[in-house]
């Protein structure tokens, strides 16, 4: 009943025609509000709340990802942990939302995808962790979307930027490229692409380097 209260004030489900107890609605919109616009706070005490309620701590539970922040110190210390924590929880959102699969490929070997920022990281703090802001690519076409070699129109289409196409008549190209071209990714599972965030790579970050 709760969770039904928190879905009747999300736009998202509103759309859907989603409603709630009145009084219950009442009592959860104030949370909703404090956190809607600061998603990084909201997903570092949730992580934090689950670790406990597993009986752990928030750094044994990501030992892996924290091991070597150990000599940092302070507010330091506490500002790596978060930061790690929270782009570890959207990786994992990201690639649960496409089926822990490469968009492209169809690659399925987790050490080998990355959840890719459309708008990088440091760009856009308000969108740092919105799924909609990430799609799953393997290792070679995360790289080349990063440096704006390839790009994904609005219509979820590939597209190559001019330094790409110089490449055609070679080996890589033949291998690596040619049947991508045009080609759609994969369907999110939930959270597609945000039209203004693809917007945002192709008129900023896609097709603005060149490669010998």
């Amino acid at each position: 009943m709760r969770l039904g209260n928190f879905a009747s004030v999300d736009p998202y489900h509103q759309e859907r025609g989603v409603g709630g107890l009145k009084n219950g609605m009442n009592q959860v919109q104030p949370i909703w509000d404090e956190f809607y616009n600061n998603q990084e706070d909201l997903i570092f005490l949730s992580e934090d709340i689950l670790a406990k309620e597993e009986n752990t701590s928030i750094e044994k539970k990501f030992e892996d990802i924290l091991f070597d922040i150990k000599d940092l110190k302070g507010q330091d210390i506490i500002r790596a942990v978060r930061t790690r924590v929270n782009q570890s929880v959207f990786r994992q959102m990201v690639l649960s939302n496409y089926d822990n699969k490469c968009s492209i490929t169809g690659i399925d070997i987790p050490e080998l995808l990355f959840a890719s920022h459309i708008i990088p990281w440091s760009k856009n703090e308000e969108h740092r962790l919105n799924p909609e802001n990430g799609i799953c690519f393997s290792v070679l076409y995360d790289k080349a979307f990063d440096k704006g070699l390839i790009g994904i129109n609005t219509n979820h289409e590939i597209i190559f930027s001019d330094s790409i196409k110089k490449k055609k008549e070679t080996e890589f190209f033949n291998r690596y490229f040619a049947s991508i071209e045009n080609q759609k990714i994969n369907v999110a599972q939930k959270y597609s692409p945000r039209k203004e965030f693809l917007e945002y790579h192709l008129d900023t970050i896609f097709n603005k380097q060149t490669i010998s």
